[in-house]
């Protein structure tokens, strides 16, 4: 199963566009969240896709199979060609035993059901079959094994051969990993065969550690990148006391750093969350990044956000002023032709 490093010699990842749908919020993440919401965020990001395939990524995990429902009911309809979906594998889900209480993990008002860690091929499979029951679809295009950092063991006995067994039946077209320790990340992608992994909270204004361990070792093998967490759990995107900074409360050390930040911004009038969303492209193996919407109000604002001319001067005052290490790539505009 495992490869030496070197260049991928897997299948291409789907064509995706540059902003893509998380689709978390829809599972209730947090706070309730209507099925006229639901379905009308969805809609919201067709209407605001550029030329192309919408891209919406989703997973068991979220809500407990709730987001997968609502977005299938989203998607009845609507061509096969016009979205790319992804999913997860790792959590199974099953009906709660009775007696046995729920376990939310931060997902309000969620169904009867629990979560099971399961990597191994018949798990995988069974997973993946009950997320295409729930979505409403015959193939998702990208399956990802979900949050495997306590699971390494299975993920190299079992896991990670049965969804590429997947993957050469055609069953899904690219295959990878998603979670939040690039390090990890980095380990897998240099043993195995890996089309692409989704980084969270990793590769942001406020955070480079995936340009020290993932980038290069993906750049290598020609594995892409999907970013999410670019607001790292909201203080990229509000930079007030008591705004979460990876989950928990900020750090007052991160909290000044973000709101220098966002001063700097405002004096190229650039909003921090528009700087926030342009910036992980600057490296080149990231291809997309999924920002989670709970309403439609939140897909327009993010894709208006996302469509800012931002100038080079304003990543080079972040470096000059200490707020981005000087070594880091800038998301500088390509240059004229001929210049």
């Amino acid at each position: 199963m495992m490869e030496p490093e070197g260049e991928n010699v897997t299948m291409p990842v789907p064509v995706l566009p540059r902003l893509g749908l998380g689709c978390a919020p829809l599972g209730n993440l947090y706070r309730a969240v209507t099925e006229e919401e639901a379905e009308a965020t969805v809609a919201a990001a067709f209407e605001t896709g550029a030329a192309g395939p919408v891209y919406l990524d989703t997973a068991p995990h979220y809500g407990l199979g709730r987001s997968e429902e609502r977005l299938g009911r989203a998607l009845a309809g609507r061509h096969r060609s016009s979205y790319v979906l992804s999913t997860k594998v790792g959590r199974r889900l099953r009906d709660l035993r009775l007696g046995e209480a729920p376990d939310d993990q931060g997902y309000t008002d969620s169904p009867a059901r629990a979560r099971e860690w399961d990597y191994t091929a018949d798990g995988i499979r069974a997973t993946l079959e009950g997320s295409l029951e729930r979505l409403g679809v015959d193939a998702v295009d990208i399956v990802y094994l979900h949050d495997p950092e306590d699971h390494l063991p299975e993920i190299y006995d079992t896991g990670f051969a049965a969804l590429a067994d997947l993957r050469d039946q055609g069953v899904v077209k690219a295959i990878g990993f998603g979670m939040n320790y690039s390090g990890i990340l980095a380990r897998l992608v240099a043993d195995l065969d890996v089309d692409v992994v989704l980084c969270a909270g990793r590769w942001t204004l406020l955070e480079r550690t995936a340009l020290d361990d993932l980038l290069p070792v993906c750049e290598r093998r020609g594995t892409k990148v999907v970013v999410g967490g670019v607001y790292n759990s909201g203080l990229l995107a509000d930079p007030r006391p008591g705004t979460h900074y990876d989950y928990v409360e900020a750090p007052p050390e991160i909290l000044a750093r973000a709101q220098r930040m966002a001063a700097v911004c405002a004096e190229f009038d650039v909003p921090l969350r528009a700087a926030a969303l342009r910036y992980p492209f600057a490296h080149p193996s990231v291809i997309s990044a999924v920002v989670g919407a709970a309403n439609a109000a939140e897909v327009r604002d993010n894709a208006e956000l996302f469509s800012y001319d931002i100038p080079d001067a304003l990543w080079h005052a972040l470096v000059a002023r200490g707020l981005l290490d000087k070594d880091v790539p800038l998301p500088l505009r390509a240059p004229a032709e001929g210049a």
